[in-house]
């Protein structure tokens, strides 16, 4: 290849870690997903996911893994917004030429506005409100579950589990969807309690699709639920507001399905995002490679 050096972005939520290998003007060469690569499930973990995607997309681009030393790599990862994560992180053996470690949320928001300002709500196995408004950086939530996150696939499933245990001790009526869960424990409380002890932010957002497909039934428990979740992301984007952020985007899996029950005042300030976070991990990416000088 004429290129001396080949971009990587890679988005590492808590569900999915996505990547996508370009050349450095932009062919897409390879893309791949694997399993969750948040940094607070671990660094071996994460970065296993990472490289497995990795080489997936080398593999489609007919490369050897060992083309990975020519790679300048952005990997944007859940938990990378906690300092600790970060250094961590930072300092963790990788086979890449260089990598630049960052944010899921901020990749997002580049890959959303680009160069222009704005904010982005990502729901998605979980939530972070991100803003950059003149040149300074925003972040609102996006603490990790248990104790934040709120609006996220996993808190949507956390809080489904939660009213599943009210059901079967008899202190709600059953609905459909609480019924349908409970088909899944063979409605016995102690196994709920055993798996949600045991269960990943992943895990509990694998419940979320429940939750819509019965919210768009009707069922009142699974409608509530979408309801709240509306309002945590209207909390969210009321927050980036005040920052200046008056473009939002929001993205991630639960998105679609969250749109329709978001304020009027929120939905006025919504955007069609440009690119996705793999889009800003790949925009970042690239400045680095300029900045190494290795481009034919």
């Amino acid at each position: 290849m004429k290129t001396k050096v080949l971009l990587l972005g890679v988005d590492g939520g808590g569900t999915t870690c996505r990547a996508r290998l370009c050349t450095f003007s932009g062919d897409v060469l390879g893309e791949a997903a694997t399993g969750p690569a948040n940094l607070r499930l671990g660094l071996q973990e994460s970065f296993a996911e990472i490289l497995a995607a990795s080489t997936q997309c080398l593999s489609q681009a007919g490369l050897p893994r060992s083309y990975l030393a020519k790679v300048v790599a952005c990997l944007a990862l859940a938990g990378a917004s906690e300092p600790s994560y970060l250094a961590a992180a930072q300092s963790y053996p990788h086979p890449f030429r260089r990598a630049l470690i960052t944010t899921d949320a901020h990749a997002a928001c580049l890959g959303a506005h680009g160069v222009r300002d704005g904010g982005v709500i990502v729901s998605g196995t979980g939530t972070v409100g991100w803003a950059v408004v003149r040149g300074q950086t925003h972040r609102v939530g996006g603490w990790g579950m248990p104790i934040s996150d709120e609006g996220s696939g996993a808190w949507l499933g956390c809080e489904a589990v939660r009213r599943l245990l009210w059901a079967l001790d008899g202190r709600i009526v059953a609905t459909g969807l609480l019924r349908a869960l409970a088909e899944k424990f063979e409605n016995d409380p102690h196994a709920v309690v055993a798996w949600s002890h045991a269960a990943s932010p992943g895990e509990f957002a694998s419940l979320a699709p429940d939750v819509f497909e019965h919210a768009a039934r009707g069922d009142p428990v699974a409608r509530e639920l979408v309801a709240l979740a509306a309002r945590h992301i209207d909390v969210l984007a009321e927050r980036l507001l005040g920052f200046g952020a008056t473009r939002l985007a929001l993205v991630g899996g639960c998105a679609p399905f969250l749109v329709s029950s978001l304020r009027e005042r929120t939905k006025l300030h919504l955007v069609e995002p440009a690119g996705d976070a793999l889009s800003g991990a790949l925009h970042m990416a690239r400045s680095v490679a300029l900045s190494l000088a290795e481009v034919a």
